[in-house]
């Protein structure tokens, strides 16, 4: 299928490094982080604006793939493209995908109102902080990067951008998670998958290339069967599931039916353990005829 390249947003190194617009092999890696945000940008604003679907569109991540295909001048200029198919159904370019085109303002919008010490913008996933922080970590402190999507002015990248920006992130803390949901994204590459629970919420989870194919099995039938997780986890200070890290357990359950657990303990138990952790002193100030006029000290009606 034919189609035409579309440039979308310029990156700019600067510094001696760069010198001659020669691009440094150690900083391909910035590239290939500035792409991994946009893309998972991209997904996260589509989320959004579609609560109530539950796949990405057909080719979404081939139509938010960045391209560098020439190296300019400016210290190291690197101009990004995407390619657009044309569609069988019209002889006209498709539009530039609007969802590559968000995620990249989005982004300049960030490190702009970083750079003039600003509030981040509402809209921004605060779960993709992380990525955004690792973007620019290979360079120098007399270097930096400008993001310049077509038409705007440039942001730039600088350590002092970045440790302000991280000064955002939640350090999360260790914890064991057990949930439930349903499967309905998994990335085999990447091995994680995104669980999704019945509040709405999804929670990404890592899992080993041993349990690859119950994931896949689990994603081919989400619409009949639930996955309950169990494993190390990642909590925010606030006791939000973040991602669970490991996989230690993993079981299905069927849509609908609550799945027994032999080795939950009884009501009997959990209360005996309740009234062992109140304080002997505390027992002893009951009121000895409790029983006999619980109405009495509930509601202040009459003793009996």
């Amino acid at each position: 299928m034919v189609g035409q390249w579309k440039e979308v947003v310029w990156l700019r190194f600067k510094g001696e490094r760069f010198r001659d617009h020669a691009l440094d092999l150690g900083a391909l890696s910035e590239l290939s982080q500035f792409q991994k945000i946009v893309a998972e940008t991209s997904k996260a604003l589509w989320r959004a604006a579609n609560p109530d679907r539950e796949r990405l569109p057909k080719n979404f991540e081939e139509r938010t793939r960045l391209c560098l295909r020439r190296i300019e001048d400016g210290s190291a200029a690197a101009p990004l493209e995407v390619y657009i198919e044309e569609e069988p159904q019209t002889a006209l370019w498709e539009a530039e995908p609007r969802e590559i085109s968000e995620a990249i303002n989005l982004a300049h919008e960030i490190f702009e109102a970083v750079e003039r010490d600003s509030p981040l913008p509402e809209r921004f996933p605060k779960e993709l902080l992380p990525q955004y922080v690792d973007w620019g970590k290979s360079l120098a402190e007399d270097e930096e990067v400008e993001i310049q999507p077509v038409g705007k002015q440039p942001a730039r990248v600088t350590h002092r951008t970045r440790d302000r920006l991280s000064t955002f992130c939640e350090v999360p803390n260790m914890g064991y998670a057990d949930v439930t949901g349903e499967v309905l994204e998994a990335d085999v590459r990447q091995r994680r998958f995104q669980l999704w629970t019945d509040s709405g919420t999804h929670v990404p989870v890592a899992f080993s290339e041993s349990q690859e194919g119950e994931v896949t099995t689990a994603l081919k039938d989400h619409k009949s069967v639930r996955v309950r997780v169990k494993g190390p986890a990642e909590m925010s200070p606030q006791g939000k599931l973040l991602r669970v890290t490991q996989i230690e357990q993993l079981t299905f359950e069927p849509v609908g039916e609550a799945a027994y657990d032999q080795n939950a303990r009884s009501i009997e138990e959990v209360l005996a353990g309740l009234a062992y952790e109140v304080p002997k002193a505390e027992w002893d100030r009951l009121p000895s005829d409790l029983t006999d006029n619980l109405d009495h000290y509930l509601y202040g009606l009459p003793k009996k």
